[in-house]
């Protein structure tokens, strides 16, 4: 074998699962992901794909063990660290992180680390492993808000340690953006999001849903009448943000977040179920991250002719490579240099199209990106049946101004200690999106494990 190439991942064939929401790739098999396994270097010293790895995982440890063929031990590696392999090895950004620091990579093409993280938790649920995990109760109740990974991460973490974990959900089910964000087709929900969750729960953490904290109850009742001695705050940023332009409020236009959460957690998708979704037959996704992706790509099997409409080039677009390759292969069309200026609608009120006008690129502007400049007089009309607008999300205000003495920046974050999540109320802490703003899976999962950390060290005083 060429140990400077990958092993290669098998995938629906595009023109089929543009129809469908089957999981677009299939993963390795045994035989593939233990020869991929033997390409890894094995660094004893300074592995730098850990360095890459926002929750730390043992990297060259689970390897090692794929290699061998005990994938049980492989799986027991990665849980010290991480309580969703399944979902990272979907959709963490691994080529920026881990694969991003990979010693192979130098001269050939890094290890698929992500690939070999799927691989092992796959194994895991479908053979029916749970790595073993004990923990003597230490008498501490302390409570999550929201079940996303931010959440997920800091109640697994907690629940090693011994504590006593209720996470409270605002929705009917649990997995916060993992569950009413992401598509089926890129995290299936039944067989990955749910089997990890459950194993959270296995480690003894309860799960309330239905419970909006500052509505159901307030911060201050949880503490106070509930018992809980620490609280953090991982309920992400589900406010959507729009252009503010005109037309913005016609019939037809969508926040990605709507969108998708109509789609995944109502299933609008499924034949069975009755949740009213505007399919559309021309469909405008504005914005270029990952979100925007899973946006066109869910209309586009929808039965939709999708445009993804971005402002800057190609090179500026903020989603994952493969999530671009994705789409294009599908058949969305990228509408780049290109943002709107106004949408039309019709008598009734429908959107009809979307004036959009030419950019070009200046100087680099404060995020090291090169700034979009508008060419005048190169406005133009796209028909439009539906506007899909996916421009980031921000926290929603209710948590914090619900409770006293929670301090929040201008962009209505909450603020936190970079290290333990520790806010300016005592025994509260906070990380993941609602922090940050919109953010990675990955990088909500990091602020959860210090969260964890940050309560541990703040309850042994």
């Amino acid at each position: 074998m060429d140990v400077l190439k990958k092993v290669p991942v098998r995938e629906q064939d595009a023109k089929v699962r543009a129809t469908n929401f089957e999981e677009v790739c299939y993963g390795y098999n045994k035989e593939e992901a233990m020869k991929e396994a033997s390409r890894c270097l094995k660094c004893k010293n300074n592995a730098k794909c850990m360095g890459g790895c926002p929750v730390s995982i043992n990297i060259p440890g689970f390897i090692r063990e794929v290699e061998a063929g005990d994938f049980g031990a492989a799986a027991s590696v990665i849980a010290e660290a991480s309580a969703l392999p399944a979902v990272c090895g979907r959709v963490c950004p691994q080529e920026t992180q881990c694969e991003g620091e990979c010693i192979r990579g130098i001269k050939g093409e890094p290890v698929s680390i992500g690939k070999l993280e799927r691989f092992v938790a796959d194994w895991s649920r479908e053979n029916g492993f749970v790595p073993e995990v004990s923990a003597e109760k230490n008498g501490h109740r302390v409570a999550v808000v929201g079940s996303g990974p931010a959440g997920l991460t800091c109640a697994g973490d907690l629940a090693k340690l011994g504590y006593e974990v209720t996470i409270f959900e605002a929705l009917h089910e649990p997995g916060g953006v993992l569950t009413y964000g992401i598509p089926e087709f890129r995290l299936p929900k039944e067989t990955v999001v749910r089997t990890e969750i459950e194993n959270v729960r296995k480690l003894g953490v309860t799960i309330e849903t239905d419970v909006i904290i500052g509505k159901s109850v307030t911060i201050d009742e949880l503490m106070d009448e509930e018992g809980f001695e620490a609280v953090f705050i991982g309920s992400g940023a589900g406010l959507p943000k729009f252009m503010g332009i005109p037309g913005e409020n016609a019939n037809g236009v969508f926040s990605a977040n709507e969108y998708l959460t109509r789609s995944n957690l109502m299933k609008a998708f499924r034949d069975d179920y009755d949740t009213p979704i505007m399919a559309g037959r021309n469909v405008a996704v504005v914005g270029g991250g990952n979100v925007a992706m899973d946006a066109a790509r869910t209309a586009l099997r929808l039965g939709a002719d999708v445009h993804i409409v971005y402002r800057r080039s190609e090179a500026e677009l903020p989603a994952r490579v493969e999530e671009v390759h994705h789409a294009k292969e599908e058949g969305v069309v990228f509408d780049l240099l290109t943002n709107p200026v106004e949408i039309l609608a019709d008598e009734k009120g429908w959107v009809k199209g979307m004036v959009v006008r030419k950019m070009k690129l200046g100087e680099p502007d404060a995020s090291g990106r090169r700034r979009p400049v508008e060419v005048e007089g190169s406005d133009y009309t796209i028909e439009v049946d539906t506007v899909i607008m996916s421009l980031g999300t921000s926290p929603n205000p209710l948590i914090s101004s619900t409770t006293e003495g929670l301090e929040t920046n201008k962009r209505k974050c909450i603020v936190a200690e970079a290290e333990s999540g520790q806010t300016s109320r005592e025994g509260v802490f906070a990380g993941g999106d609602a922090v940050t703003g919109a953010a990675t899976v990955i990088l909500a999962m990091e602020a959860g494990k210090k969260g964890a950390a940050g309560i541990h060290a703040y309850l042994k005083g």
